[in-house]
């Protein structure tokens, strides 16, 4: 039997795990409603504002625009409060309106006084919140250029340019610098512990489900495995004490399938133990099927074996199986050529005899092997065609499978019918 082997699959990339985005979706919210809550403090200190007249006037608030700018602000407010635990939006319309916090800022400064105002502080307490709920360094960039804006406004309306104001500004661009770093680096260091006390459970939880593992195969191969060596030797003995013909062949008949199960145990096995590799199964199978059926088989394989789920290798495996179990019993053939042409994203393969064939259209009742073939291609993306017409016209089994992960395709949801002389595809439905 000639084979050519293709070269080591390439490990799978690692997936991320799908509850690191729900954790830090949760961690958002919960950082947003902290937001809500400072801005419900503030809001309570401008109803005091309006209230007492003092208040008004050391921040230079009067008229009904400064009305206009609370109601707006406890509108947003409220409104993020309500959407901030929706994925799609609460994300965006946050940023939105710390922004339009910062522009309300900008306009209160400027009329109490600049950055000397009181409420400069304010506009500190909102870089933080920018950086707590977007962690990176750009969260800076809206709470800087806030502050030269609420300089120039300050310029134009009090007049002249103040060192001391210059100094301000620096002042509280440090403070905002020191906030955001302190706040991204914090984070940072929360992300990286977090993602390494999930990646010790994942590796916890692998060794444990290895660990079940290779104590269940040491335990069938223990029980079963011996039980089903002890039934061979048994055959053997009871075939070579026997004389009649019928009995012989029997016995001979329970010994292949015998070794038939231990071969199925030790794949079984193999496959608990993630040693199961699709190449090599290949060419153990068909060298089995060419020493135990006498049957000249010969495997080609051409290119490189891509990356393919472990479903999809043994959906690859299972049909070679029973495409050679078929011909072993039905056929009556004298050759077996078996080519596998790996693609990048798939393979193509063919088993194909010289046997008597079949007629498709006319398949017994309660013969599954077909179906069990087709239904297996269908769940990783592949499809099986099948070609043969009866009175010596060999058979040939075709699998293709396309997508390296197993994605179901377009053209194999398509359902197939098959004849003796052509593939015809049906519409769906």
């Amino acid at each position: 039997m000639a084979t050519k082997s293709a070269s080591a699959q390439p490990k799978a990339p690692a997936r991320r795990d799908p509850r690191e985005s729900t954790r830090r979706h949760e961690r958002f919210v919960v950082r947003a409603q902290a937001l809500f809550f400072a801005r419900v403090a503030f809001l309570v200190l401008g109803v005091g504002v309006f209230l007492f007249p003092d208040w008004r006037m050391a921040l230079g608030l009067s008229g009904y625009g400064a009305v206009a700018l609370f109601i707006l602000a406890a509108g947003y407010s409220v409104a993020n409060h309500l959407l901030v635990s929706r994925p799609k939006w609460g994300q965006k319309f946050t940023f939105a309106t710390l922004i339009a916090d910062l522009m309300l800022l900008v306009a209160v400064i400027s009329a109490s006084g600049g950055v000397r105002s009181p409420v400069m502080a304010a506009q500190l307490i909102f870089t933080i919140f920018f950086a707590l709920l977007f962690p990176s360094t750009l969260a800076l960039i809206p709470p800087l250029v806030a502050l030269p804006v609420a300089a120039r406004v300050d310029q134009m309306f009090a007049g002249g340019e103040h060192l001391a104001d210059f100094f301000y500004l620096l002042w509280y661009a440090a403070l905002d610098a020191v906030a955001v770093y302190v706040m991204v680096y914090l984070t940072g260091r929360e992300e990286t512990h977090t993602s390494e006390i999930a990646r010790l459970e994942q590796e916890l939880k692998a060794l444990a489900v290895v660990e079940e593992r290779n104590r269940l195969a040491r335990e069938i191969h223990d029980g079963l495995g011996a039980a089903l060596s002890g039934l061979i030797i048994q055959a053997e003995y009871a075939g070579s004490i026997s004389k009649e013909p019928a009995v012989k062949q029997e016995l001979k008949e329970l010994k292949g399938a015998a070794e038939e199960a231990i071969d199925e145990l030790r794949r079984a096995l193999v496959m608990m133990r993630n040693d199961f590799q699709l190449v090599p199964a290949l060419e153990n199978v068909t060298t089995t099927f060419k020493s135990r059926h006498k049957i000249n088989c010969e495997l080609n394989l051409r290119g490189q074996a891509p990356r393919l789920s472990s479903e999809a290798q043994l959906t690859i495996f299972r049909i070679l199986q029973e495409s050679l179990t078929n011909i072993a019993k039905h056929a009556g053939a004298k050759k077996v050529t078996v080519g596998v042409n790996f693609a990048v994203d798939g393979l193509t393969m063919t088993v194909e005899d010289d046997g008597t064939g079949f007629d498709i259209r006319n398949t017994p009742a309660h013969h599954y092997g077909l179906i069990n073939m087709r239904e297996r291609a269908r769940k990783v993306g592949g499809d099986v065609l099948i070609d043969s017409e009866p009175g010596g016209g060999g058979t040939t089994v075709t699998l293709m499978i396309h997508g390296l992960n197993g994605e179901a395709t377009m053209e194999a949801a398509i359902p197939v019918r098959y004849t003796a002389n052509k593939l015809v595809r049906l519409p769906n439905g």
